[in-house]
């Protein structure tokens, strides 16, 4: 349905997540896959989605060849935790602390998708509440060994081991902590 409403339309996902490339196959959209470097810096008073808005925004800016039929569709996640932006750890130790600090606690998982054509740019965001039990040690240590989450903010993926075991309440989109407000970017791709 989506796919015949945008047929104009080159879509092209600038993302390299498996799992924002499964949304949009699952969305029935016939896409290509872009992917250029850029450093993922913000300015430090942004806060919340203000820091997802710009760095989506951002990432479309390396786009500077796109013609009058590209619609490029580029995105960010963080986990805001105590006033404070979780991305993507670096390496097992990172992960561990990211994990410890969630544990017990209750964040939110931000995504800005930013729409972007040679006449029009939108930037839509969602934020979802999730609140994780008291994890072990060894919960921790095992999922980062055996998930290997450094391509996730906040070093978990929802859909995951860790998910299953460890999340007690969520409270908006399931779909916008795996990466993607999908049901937001669906109504503003049928409004083109």
């Amino acid at each position: 349905m989506l796919n015949e409403k945008l047929k104009k339309y080159t879509i092209i996902l600038a993302s390299g997540s498996p799992r924002r490339q499964q949304f949009f196959k699952d969305l029935g959209l016939d896409f290509t896959i872009q992917l250029k470097e850029i450093k993922e810096v913000y300015p430090k008073e942004l806060k919340g989605n203000q820091i997802t808005d710009y760095l989506a925004t951002l990432k479309s800016k390396v786009f500077n060849t796109l013609t009058d039929r590209d619609l490029l569709i580029t995105s960010d996640t963080i986990v805001w935790l105590d006033n404070k932006a979780l991305g993507k750890p670096k390496d097992e130790q990172e992960a561990f602390k990211i994990l410890q600090s969630l544990s017990g606690k209750e964040h939110q998982v931000i995504t800005s998708v930013c729409i972007t054509n040679n006449h029009f740019q939108k930037v839509i965001n969602d934020t979802t509440t999730v609140s994780f039990k008291k994890l072990t040690d060894e919960e921790i240590t095992y999922y980062i060994k055996n998930y290997q989450p450094f391509d996730k903010a906040g070093a978990y993926g929802i859909q995951e081991w860790i998910g299953f075991i460890g999340i007690k309440t969520i409270k908006g989109s399931y779909f916008n902590v795996v990466g993607l407000p999908v049901h937001k970017l669906y109504d503003e791709l049928m409004k083109l």
